[in-house]
């Protein structure tokens, strides 16, 4: 198979790879933090997100509900990583010239229990993106739990 991208547009793909997997991980340290008003540099305006705490629409929905969610974790009220996210094994197709979609693994640790398992869950993330200004943005992401801890 014969690779069809000249040099310059095969550099451009990883760079846009590179941004892409970097989005996903400043996800995790945005809500991990609590500083909800990084998701600006996240999400686009209209994103739409599908997670444990439920589905919300809108940057500013995402904003109050996992800001909802961060409270509900920070069993201590520590206000300091109340849980931490590690997202690896990323998958990314880019799909058009401002457009990819992803998968990713999450390995999503609680922080604040007194006792139990510290895995909170175990979930896949998929992911569409799009370049907004230049900058590549969440536009849509659904969580598939597939183990979660009960009790």
């Amino acid at each position: 198979m014969t690779n069809t991208l000249n040099q310059d547009q095969r550099l451009q793909k990883l760079l846009d790879l590179d941004e892409i997997r970097t989005l996903r991980v400043r996800y995790s340290h945005v809500l991990d933090s609590g500083k909800m008003e990084g998701f600006d540099e996240v999400f686009t305006q209209d994103a739409i997100l599908a997670v444990t705490v439920g589905q919300m629409e809108g940057l500013e929905a995402i904003k109050a509900g996992l800001a909802g969610a961060y409270d509900t974790f920070d069993y201590r009220k520590k206000r300091h990583y109340p849980f931490m996210h590690a997202v690896t094994n990323h998958a990314i197709t880019i799909t058009g010239p401002d457009t990819a979609e992803g998968l990713c693994y999450l390995l999503d640790w609680v922080t604040g229990r007194a006792e139990g398992h510290p895995v909170l869950l175990l979930g896949l993330y998929a992911d569409k993106y799009v370049r907004v200004n230049g900058k590549w943005l969440i536009s849509h992401t659904n969580l598939d739990v597939v183990w979660q801890h009960e009790g």
